[in-house]
């Protein structure tokens, strides 16, 4: 029997991510997490671009060294004309994708066209289209007091924050599935742990069955 995953909120989160996601089938979204580590995908995200990996980051407002806030308190900045730029390199690396026509618009409103002012808004704007286009199985919660994440925790919630996401990869018992991308064959190799926005450029709805081959022989959840 899966148990419920306790995670972080995550930017458009890669796709081992989802994959423990789809495996579990229900989702705790922690808003009361403090002094989010920047190695955690809370605000970056990472697509694959024509010549190479990109990482996308979303600026803060305030100190980015300890966030000692929430993440239901912390606010995104509009410095640097970041929904431009963001737009503008999705549109760059996935423009002639076999999906980018079908979800650019609602993507563009989220992205480019967003007034989130909240980054915990800016990400589960990104969370619910992407289960919602790619008819994810995920029922996903979000718990704002530290009373909530302790009744998650017992009843038997895993707890994923801060294991997940990580500069240096986790160590999450998930097999990276190769999938179609549309760059690879010009590099001749194939780049695990992107965004989830990468799967569903390049494969759709049809991204699940890639979900659920990299989780199929996991046992932690």
């Amino acid at each position: 029997m899966n148990h419920a995953l306790l995670m972080g909120s995550m930017c458009a989160g890669d796709v081992r991510c989802y994959a423990a996601m789809v495996k579990a089938g229900e989702v705790v979204i922690d808003a009361t997490e403090r002094s989010l580590p920047l190695r955690h995908s809370h605000h970056r995200y990472v697509i694959d671009a024509p010549n190479g990996a990109v990482k996308l980051t979303v600026p803060l407002e305030g100190s980015t060294n300890a966030m000692p806030v929430m993440m239901k308190d912390v606010l995104v900045s509009e410095h640097g004309n970041w929904r431009h730029l963001h737009w503008g390199a999705l549109f760059s690396s996935y423009g002639k994708s076999p999906f980018f026509d079908y979800i650019a618009h609602d993507l563009q409103h989220i992205i480019a066209d967003g007034e989130q002012k909240s980054l915990l808004d800016l990400n589960m704007e990104l969370h619910r289209l992407i289960v919602d286009f790619m008819d994810l199985p995920i029922t996903t919660t979000i718990v704002t007091t530290e009373q909530e994440v302790d009744e998650a925790l017992q009843h038997g919630a895993l707890d994923l924050r801060g294991k997940v996401g990580l500069k240096r990869g986790d160590r999450l018992a998930l097999a990276n599935v190769p999938y179609y991308q549309m760059w690879s064959q010009r590099r001749g190799s194939f780049t695990p742990a992107l965004s989830i926005l990468d799967l569903l450029m390049n494969e759709g709805r049809e991204g699940i069955f890639t979900l659920l081959k990299m989780s199929e022989d996991s046992s932690i959840l």
